[in-house]
C-alpha cells in the first residue's frame, strides 16, 4: 500500500513540476507576514515621527509595496495562471480610471 501511495505522490509532484506550478511553504508565508508587519510598524511610526514633506511619498511607497506583496503572495497571483493576473490588473486599472473620473467631475484636482 505504501508503494502505491509513493507512486501516486511522485506522479503528482512530477505533474506539478511539469506544469510549472509552485506552492510556497508555510515558512514563506510567515516571512512575508513578518515583512508586512514591519512595513505596517514603519507606517504607523510616521504618526509619532515628524518626517515633514517626506512622509506622504514614503507612506505611498510602503503602501504600494504592501499592496503588491499581498496580491502576489496571499491572493496567489504569483503562482496562478497569468489569466487571473491579467483580469485583476484590468479591474484595477478600470477602478483607478473610474475613481479619477469621479475626482475630476467634482473638480478635486482644481484646488
Amino acid at each position: 500500500m505504501s508503494a502505491v501511495t509513493d507512486t501516486t505522490h511522485d506522479a503528482e509532484h512530477a505533474a506539478e513540476a511539469h506544469d510549472g506550478h509552485h506552492t510556497p511553504s508555510d515558512r514563506h508565508f510567515i516571512i512575508i507576514a513578518g515583512w508586512l508587519a514591519l512595513l505596517t510598524a514603519l507606517e504607523t511610526s510616521t504618526y509619532w515621527i515628524d518626517l515633514g514633506s517626506f512622509a506622504t511619498p514614503l507612506l505611498l511607497i510602503m503602501m504600494t509595496i504592501k499592496f503588491f506583496m499581498i496580491i502576489l503572495v496571499f491572493m496567489h497571483l504569483k503562482y496562478d495562471s497569468k489569466l487571473f493576473s491579467v483580469m485583476f490588473y484590468i479591474g484595477l486599472g478600470l477602478a483607478i480610471l473610474v475613481y479619477s473620473v469621479f475626482l475630476a467631475t467634482f473638480q478635486f484636482f482644481a484646488r
